[in-house]
């Protein structure tokens, strides 16, 4: 008891050493700092004039000094600024249950007005991740309440699915319906690189009370230095891992808005680093994070889930342009926004045929799979037929499956959207969505018989 003593005396008299440096030079959005023996991802601080402070960190080395990146703007920095190591990395956060409900900067500070979160646990922003033996298999399926979805791309517990389109077709909006009305216990929705109007109009208007209210929202606005925004991507999925982590294991929707935006974000903290821009002046590290970013996303054998939704601006329609491209390799599907739906005033604004989830078959019944495919069937005749419905040029009578396409036309355009608010249950969804296929078949059987066609001809035909 007495050494107890003595070790506990001793520690209160230790002082932490103070590691310090100087700034040198100031290239673009990066300063480079001689005297700072720190590793890449320390936090440092800047003693600026008046005594104000500035937070960075440390993200690359140049012979024998260091590349640091600001969290804040550049203005006030001159030659000879004070820079201090941090006793603590800023590779980590903490977490607790008292994020539920409130809205965090990237370094986890509330800015919802609402006083300090108590937290309780410490974790590393970039975990180990999941080995691929302990994840769970995908087996059942996460409503969404969303009809299109639950209906014709189901989503399963676990998945990461991207949502894929130009700007202004309703990315945002979905998502936040989706995690609104899904069945996941909790949410955690980033936002990066948003427009700082849209935030607010996001959280009270299209996530609402009840939604804000088992989610938490991380926040890294498109003003903000590209390493605040890289780390609130890290710090969102760090906060989905804690609560899927918790005691009974809880199911967490991740929805991140955008994937896009993180790339972007990379790609200028990789170049201020140093590294050599590739592919439309993406450097290497991009496509290495985004695996470590996704791959985190997933279901753990006895215990809980996080559903990944991650959001794809993609450019000029181009699916194969490098981030898309790349999000589409890592990820379990994608769901593909229609510009032209969205036109008119449809939504949401998913084309059915372009969208794939590539769990759907595993968590679907029997039923749901099969009357999926009569409905993908009709849509895909639709959009054969359109131009020539358009121009007067279809003959009725000429194809059973474009007829009968075209006399449910609009039961199916009912079904297929919603009101952004409205909320579907999956029971329903899924008997209204066997309804309209057994219909089709009956109508084609019918159609058939009168035209002297036999049902197996038919079938073939279809």
């Amino acid at each position: 008891m007495k050494l107890l003593h003595e070790a506990i005396d001793m520690l209160s008299a230790l002082q932490l050493r103070r590691i310090s440096g100087s700034v040198v030079t100031v290239r673009g959005l990066t300063l480079n700092v001689e005297h700072l023996p720190l590793s890449i991802g320390s936090t440092v601080t800047l003693t600026c004039e008046h005594g104000a402070g500035r937070r960075g960190e440390v993200i690359g080395f140049d012979g024998s000094q260091q590349i640091v990146m600001l969290y804040d703007a550049l203005e006030g920095i001159r030659p000879g600024v004070s820079v201090c190591g941090d006793h603590t990395s800023g590779r980590f956060a903490s977490l607790g249950p008292g994020l539920l409900g409130r809205v965090v900067d990237g370094l986890g500070r509330p800015i919802d007005g609402r006083g300090p979160i108590p937290t309780e646990a410490v974790r590393p922003l970039v975990g180990p991740g999941v080995e691929p033996l302990a994840r769970e298999p995908i087996n059942r399926p996460l409503p969404t309440g969303v009809r299109v979805i639950d209906a014709m791309t189901t989503v399963g517990r676990g998945q990461r699915l991207g949502i894929f389109s130009r700007p202004g077709v309703g990315k945002s909006t979905l998502l936040a319906a989706m995690a609104r009305h899904a069945s996941s216990q909790v949410n955690v929705i980033a936002l990066i690189g948003e427009r700082g109007r849209e935030v607010q109009e996001f959280i009270e208007h299209t996530l609402g009370e009840e939604g804000l209210a088992r989610s938490v929202v991380v926040v890294a606005t498109s003003d903000e230095s590209p390493l605040l925004r890289v780390r609130a991507s890290l710090l969102a999925t760090a906060i989905a891992e804690y609560f899927r982590d918790q005691s009974g294991g809880q199911d967490v929707l991740l929805a991140m808005d955008s994937l896009t935006r993180f790339a972007q974000a990379q790609r200028q903290v990789g170049l201020a680093s140093g590294e050599q821009p590739g592919m439309r002046g993406y450097p290497a590290s991009v496509f290495a994070m985004l695996p470590v970013l996704v791959e985190r996303a997933g279901a753990i054998r006895g215990g809980g889930s996080i559903t990944g939704l991650y959001t794809v601006l993609v450019e000029a329609d181009d699916m194969s342009e490098p981030v898309s491209d790349a999000a589409q390799s890592v990820l379990d599907g994608h769901i593909v926004l229609c510009p032209e739906r969205a036109s008119r005033g449809s939504y949401p604004a998913v084309d059915c045929l372009e969208s794939i989830s590539r769990v759907a078959e595993r968590v679907s019944d029997e039923n749901h799979r099969a009357a999926r495919r009569e409905l993908r069937t009709l849509l895909a005749r639709l959009r054969d037929v359109e131009e020539l419905v358009a121009i007067g040029a279809y003959v009725p009578g000429s194809d059973p499956v474009a007829d009968t396409a075209l006399q449910l036309r609009d039961r199916l355009e009912a079904f297929l959207g919603q009101e952004a608010h409205e909320a579907s249950g999956y029971p329903e969804t899924c008997r209204v969505l066997v309804e309209l296929a057994t219909e089709s078949i009956r109508m084609r059987q019918r159609r058939a018989v009168g035209s002297g066609t036999t049902p197996a001809a038919e079938g073939a035909a279809s």
